[in-house]
């Protein structure tokens, strides 16, 4: 759907902080991304993705996913912030070359918060999956403002 060249124009997040590939599928339920992970990735330790690099994969999937519908509407792309991470579950971390794929679910939406359910396969294994709560704001807002 959209290509790692296109990707930066979804999400506030710019090199190296980047933590999703491509986007595979965005409406307004939920987002699928991918995401292979090279060496040079800031969250990569001894040949693994860390735990945290998987929590903002999915955390970007969400941003991914409500930036295509901002353009979409061509209205400017959001920033979110977490606000709280709940039932976090990490079973595995992936290595170097693993790609992985992150579906990202809106379970509710009030004002400017969203609350979403995550998960991140590798070779159809889940290896970590949470419920978020972002906060979203535009530029130049606080992210409690509403």
């Amino acid at each position: 759907m959209i290509s790692e060249e296109n990707i930066l124009l979804l999400i506030p997040q710019k090199p190296p902080f980047v933590m999703i590939g491509r986007l595979l599928r965005a409406d307004e339920n939920g987002t699928r991304t991918s995401f292979r992970i090279n060496k040079e990735n800031i969250f990569v330790e001894m040949g693994r993705f860390q735990e945290a690099g998987l929590m903002e994969n999915i955390a970007q999937t969400a941003a991914a996913g409500a930036g295509y519908l901002s353009r979409l509407e061509n209205k400017p792309v959001q920033i979110g912030y977490i606000g709280a991470v709940k039932n976090l579950e990490i079973t595995g971390l992936p290595e170097i070359n693993d790609e992985l794929v992150t579906e990202i679910k809106i379970e509710s939406r009030i004002f400017n918060v969203a609350v979403v359910s995550g998960t991140v396969r590798c070779n159809e294994i889940i290896l970590a999956k949470c419920e978020m709560k972002i906060f979203v704001s535009h530029i130049g807002e606080s992210p409690v403002s509403s």
